[in-house]
């Protein structure tokens, strides 16, 4: 295990016991969370995406905050619905909020998840074309943007205006590097495939939109094996990221055995339910003492398969409860999968 981040799900409402009442708690707690966590030698700050919910929405901002607040962090997203978004205004935003980061972007793409709205693309201005279907578009989308990330030419020149130039231009500002450092979010095993035939990253959640009976961890990392072979034989000249997400509770404390002791008897076992129709198997929480975690997360397949493990927080608990989770998974846990704590 190389690198270890928080995965914040940005949720805020003015509900008993929360400590991120409004959408500006929520995004501040975030930029706060994510100094504090390098701090911790933590190496990732990401952010779920979701519209028309009271969670993080527009991710920009927020990341382009952490970026001018940290250093070393690596900062993005998990993940961004392509089918929400302008690819050449995303490039944009993205190129400029990478830039004051100084290349530490890293950005989680896919199709989305289930959603509040019905239709909400369509909200946006986004529908798809005649024979496709919404996550046909969203790889559609994914695809533009990715060529305007590399510098290729989007829209013809007016040489009346661009001082002489013909030509097609490209978006500006650039980053190079960029391109490389996006992840598709991917569901299944197939998906995975395509996502190495594509060139991406792989970000690989909590479910997966198939159950073959296999515990998840296994399933998982026979997704990530398929991965990789499928990324040995297009050829591609750099090594892949792969990450999985995790929620891993542990109880040092009466306040953690407060807010998480139940769950370390209803949670401790992988789950199967129906997501957008298909049948998905959902990865069991990690709660309990750090010695026993460390031991059960040794043992899980895909976290030992993957490079980057993203640990989801429960992040209207406060700045000060989550920087005290990952000081606890970062002191007792994570070195015992061969983790290393970011202080350069």
């Amino acid at each position: 295990m190389k690198r270890i981040g928080f995965l914040s799900f940005g949720h805020w409402g003015n509900v008993e016991g929360s400590h991120a009442r409004t959408a500006r708690d929520a995004l501040l707690q975030g930029i706060e969370l994510a100094v504090a966590a390098e701090e911790l030698g933590v190496n990732g700050a990401f952010f779920r995406v979701h519209h028309f919910a009271r969670q993080q929405a527009s991710p920009f901002p927020l990341l382009a905050a952490i970026a001018a607040r940290t250093s070393r962090i690596e900062m993005g997203t998990g993940v961004i619905d392509m089918r929400y978004e302008n690819p050449l205004y995303m490039a944009e935003e993205a190129a400029a909020t990478d830039l004051i980061s100084g290349g530490r972007l890293q950005l989680g793409v896919s199709r989305g998840s289930p959603e509040p709205a019905r239709d909400g693309a369509r909200a946006f201005g986004y529908v798809p074309a005649d024979g496709e279907t919404p996550a046909d578009m969203a790889r559609r989308h994914t695809a533009l943007f990715r060529r305007a990330l590399s510098g290729a030419g989007m829209a013809e020149a007016d040489p009346r205006y661009a001082g002489g130039a013909t030509g097609k231009l490209p978006i500006q500002p650039n980053s190079p590097g960029l391109e490389d450092r996006i992840w598709w979010g991917a569901g299944s095993r197939a998906t995975a495939v395509w996502t190495a035939e594509q060139g991406m990253n792989l970000m690989s959640s909590t479910l997966l939109t198939e159950d073959t009976g296999a515990p998840f961890d296994q399933l998982q990392a026979e997704q990530i094996s398929m991965f990789r072979q499928a990324w040995a034989a297009a050829g591609h000249a750099r090594e892949p990221r792969v990450s999985v997400s995790r929620s891993v509770l542990p109880i040092v404390d009466a306040e953690d055995r407060r807010y998480f002791g139940l769950s370390a008897l209803r949670e401790n076992r992988d789950q199967v339910g129906i997501v957008d129709g298909l049948t998905a198997r959902f990865g069991k929480s990690y709660v309990g003492e750090p010695d026993a975690l460390a031991a059960e997360l040794a043992a899980d397949a895909a976290v030992q398969a993957a490079d980057t493990l993203l640990l989801t927080v429960p992040n209207q608990l406060g700045v000060d409860f989550n920087a005290k989770l990952l000081g606890s998974i970062t002191a007792h846990i994570a070195p015992a999968l061969g983790w290393e704590a970011s202080r350069g």
